[in-house]
Protein backbone atom coordinates (compact mmCIF):
# COMPACT_ATOMS: atom_id res chain seq x y z
CA UNK A 1 0.00 0.00 0.00
CA UNK A 2 1.70 3.29 -0.97
CA UNK A 3 1.59 6.79 1.55
CA UNK A 4 -0.99 8.50 -0.20
CA UNK A 5 -3.96 5.36 0.22
CA UNK A 6 -3.21 5.24 4.01
CA UNK A 7 -3.52 9.06 4.13
CA UNK A 8 -7.13 8.52 2.84
CA UNK A 9 -7.85 4.90 4.55
CA UNK A 10 -6.68 7.34 8.01
CA UNK A 11 -8.99 9.94 6.43
CA UNK A 12 -11.94 7.39 6.20
CA UNK A 13 -11.55 5.48 9.58
CA UNK A 14 -11.58 9.08 11.57
CA UNK A 15 -14.58 10.33 10.24
CA UNK A 16 -16.33 6.92 11.43
CA UNK A 17 -14.65 7.40 14.86
CA UNK A 18 -15.04 10.94 14.87
CA UNK A 19 -19.05 10.50 13.96
CA UNK A 20 -19.33 7.73 16.28
CA UNK A 21 -17.83 9.37 19.38
CA UNK A 22 -20.85 12.47 18.89
CA UNK A 23 -24.00 9.59 18.73
CA UNK A 24 -24.48 10.57 15.03
CA UNK A 25 -25.51 7.70 12.71
CA UNK A 26 -24.56 7.81 9.27
CA UNK A 27 -28.15 9.09 8.63
CA UNK A 28 -28.16 11.53 10.91
CA UNK A 29 -25.05 12.89 9.22
CA UNK A 30 -25.71 12.57 5.68
CA UNK A 31 -29.30 14.58 6.44
CA UNK A 32 -26.85 17.34 7.91
CA UNK A 33 -24.57 17.33 4.86
CA UNK A 34 -27.23 16.82 2.31
CA UNK A 35 -25.69 14.09 1.23
CA UNK A 36 -26.80 10.31 0.56
CA UNK A 37 -26.38 7.19 3.27
CA UNK A 38 -24.41 5.52 0.29
CA UNK A 39 -22.04 8.73 -0.25
CA UNK A 40 -21.22 9.17 3.32
CA UNK A 41 -20.61 5.37 3.96
CA UNK A 42 -18.24 5.22 0.77
CA UNK A 43 -16.33 7.79 2.27
CA UNK A 44 -16.04 6.11 5.80
CA UNK A 45 -14.91 3.08 3.94
CA UNK A 46 -12.58 5.38 1.65
CA UNK A 47 -13.95 4.22 -1.21
CA UNK A 48 -14.81 7.65 -2.02
CA UNK A 49 -12.69 10.69 -1.56
CA UNK A 50 -14.73 14.12 -0.58
CA UNK A 51 -14.08 17.13 -1.87
CA UNK A 52 -12.18 20.09 0.03
CA UNK A 53 -15.82 21.54 0.17
CA UNK A 54 -17.28 18.28 1.54
CA UNK A 55 -14.75 18.09 4.45
CA UNK A 56 -15.35 21.92 4.76
CA UNK A 57 -19.11 20.59 5.67
CA UNK A 58 -18.19 17.46 7.17
CA UNK A 59 -15.12 19.13 9.93
CA UNK A 60 -18.61 21.37 10.52
CA UNK A 61 -21.02 18.89 11.62
CA UNK A 62 -18.29 16.74 14.10
CA UNK A 63 -17.22 20.47 15.70
CA UNK A 64 -13.47 19.88 14.34
CA UNK A 65 -11.21 21.96 12.07
CA UNK A 66 -10.75 21.10 8.60
CA UNK A 67 -7.14 21.24 8.73
CA UNK A 68 -7.61 18.49 11.39
CA UNK A 69 -8.62 16.34 9.10
CA UNK A 70 -5.75 15.91 6.89
CA UNK A 71 -3.18 17.93 8.37
CA UNK A 72 -0.71 15.08 8.98
CA UNK A 73 2.60 13.39 7.20
CA UNK A 74 1.62 9.99 6.42
CA UNK A 75 3.85 7.01 8.10
CA UNK A 76 5.70 5.09 5.93
CA UNK A 77 4.31 1.81 5.25
CA UNK A 78 5.40 -0.27 8.00
CA UNK A 79 5.41 1.64 10.39
CA UNK A 80 1.21 2.99 9.47
CA UNK A 81 -0.83 2.30 12.37
CA UNK A 82 1.54 1.44 14.43
CA UNK A 83 4.27 4.75 15.26
CA UNK A 84 3.78 8.51 14.96
CA UNK A 85 7.26 9.92 14.60
CA UNK A 86 7.75 13.40 16.40
CA UNK A 87 7.38 15.06 13.35
CA UNK A 88 4.59 13.86 11.74
CA UNK A 89 2.35 14.30 14.98
CA UNK A 90 -1.28 15.95 13.78
CA UNK A 91 -2.54 19.03 15.27
CA UNK A 92 -5.38 18.91 16.59
CA UNK A 93 -7.97 21.90 18.36
CA UNK A 94 -7.79 25.42 17.27
CA UNK A 95 -4.93 26.40 18.97
CA UNK A 96 -7.06 29.45 20.26
CA UNK A 97 -6.05 30.44 24.14
CA UNK A 98 -2.51 29.86 23.98
CA UNK A 99 -2.62 25.81 23.98
CA UNK A 100 -1.55 23.43 21.48
CA UNK A 101 -2.33 19.96 21.00
CA UNK A 102 -1.07 17.37 18.89
CA UNK A 103 -2.20 13.32 18.23
CA UNK A 104 0.24 10.85 19.72
CA UNK A 105 -2.18 8.26 18.52
CA UNK A 106 -1.93 7.06 15.00
CA UNK A 107 -5.59 8.14 14.32
CA UNK A 108 -9.08 7.78 15.80
CA UNK A 109 -10.26 4.76 15.23
CA UNK A 110 -9.25 3.25 19.25
CA UNK A 111 -11.63 3.72 22.49
CA UNK A 112 -9.02 6.61 23.14
CA UNK A 113 -6.76 9.19 22.03
CA UNK A 114 -3.13 10.32 23.57
CA UNK A 115 -2.78 13.89 22.87
CA UNK A 116 0.32 15.81 23.70
CA UNK A 117 -0.73 19.32 25.07
CA UNK A 118 1.09 22.25 25.22
CA UNK A 119 -0.47 25.39 27.61
CA UNK A 120 1.40 28.99 27.28
CA UNK A 121 2.56 30.91 29.29
CA UNK A 122 -0.06 33.12 31.01
CA UNK A 123 -2.94 31.56 29.06
CA UNK A 124 -6.51 30.20 29.89
CA UNK A 125 -9.38 28.35 28.61
CA UNK A 126 -12.15 31.04 27.98
CA UNK A 127 -14.28 28.83 30.14
CA UNK A 128 -14.83 25.64 31.98
CA UNK A 129 -15.83 22.43 29.08
CA UNK A 130 -17.80 19.62 30.08
CA UNK A 131 -17.50 16.55 27.59
CA UNK A 132 -19.16 12.82 27.98
CA UNK A 133 -15.68 11.57 28.19
CA UNK A 134 -13.01 9.97 30.97
CA UNK A 135 -9.66 11.98 30.79
CA UNK A 136 -6.36 11.10 32.69
CA UNK A 137 -3.30 13.63 32.46
CA UNK A 138 0.39 13.54 33.18
CA UNK A 139 2.49 16.83 33.70
CA UNK A 140 5.92 16.57 31.49
CA UNK A 141 6.71 20.13 32.08
CA UNK A 142 6.13 23.20 34.16
CA UNK A 143 2.97 23.87 36.33
CA UNK A 144 -0.64 24.28 35.26
CA UNK A 145 -3.72 25.10 37.36
CA UNK A 146 -6.69 23.21 37.07
CA UNK A 147 -10.14 23.57 37.95
CA UNK A 148 -12.18 20.66 38.21
CA UNK A 149 -16.54 20.66 39.57
CA UNK A 150 -15.06 24.40 41.48
CA UNK A 151 -12.28 23.18 42.87
CA UNK A 152 -8.58 24.28 41.94
CA UNK A 153 -5.61 21.84 41.60
CA UNK A 154 -1.93 23.21 40.83
CA UNK A 155 -0.66 20.42 38.66
CA UNK A 156 3.49 19.95 38.68
CA UNK A 157 5.81 17.96 36.87
CA UNK A 158 5.19 14.07 37.54
CA UNK A 159 1.64 14.76 39.06
CA UNK A 160 -1.74 13.06 36.93
CA UNK A 161 -5.12 13.87 37.46
CA UNK A 162 -8.29 12.65 36.02
CA UNK A 163 -11.34 14.27 34.92
CA UNK A 164 -14.57 11.77 34.41
CA UNK A 165 -17.01 14.47 32.88
CA UNK A 166 -17.18 16.76 35.15
CA UNK A 167 -16.50 20.91 34.36
CA UNK A 168 -13.35 21.95 34.40
CA UNK A 169 -11.08 24.67 32.62
CA UNK A 170 -7.05 25.18 32.86
CA UNK A 171 -5.15 27.88 33.10
CA UNK A 172 -1.49 28.61 32.72
CA UNK A 173 -0.24 31.58 35.18
CA UNK A 174 3.15 30.98 35.31
CA UNK A 175 6.34 31.94 33.25
CA UNK A 176 6.82 29.22 31.60
CA UNK A 177 5.03 26.82 29.29
CA UNK A 178 3.26 23.54 30.84
CA UNK A 179 3.33 20.26 28.86
CA UNK A 180 1.00 17.30 29.39
CA UNK A 181 0.14 13.89 27.99
CA UNK A 182 -3.79 13.96 28.22
CA UNK A 183 -5.96 10.23 27.14
CA UNK A 184 -9.00 10.75 26.16
CA UNK A 185 -12.01 8.24 25.94
CA UNK A 186 -13.68 8.35 23.99
CA UNK A 187 -11.87 10.35 21.46
CA UNK A 188 -13.37 14.05 21.00
CA UNK A 189 -11.18 15.16 18.10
Amino acid sequence: MNQTAHAVQTLGADLRALRKARGLTLSDMAEQLGRSVGWLSQVERDMSEPSINDLRHIAKSLGVSVSMLFSHAPAPADEAGYVVRKGARRPIGSGEAGLVEELLSPDLTDDFEMVHSTFAPHSRIGEAVTRPTQEVGYLLAGKLDLVISGTRFTIEPGDSFRIRGEPFEWINPYDTPAVAIWVIAPPVY
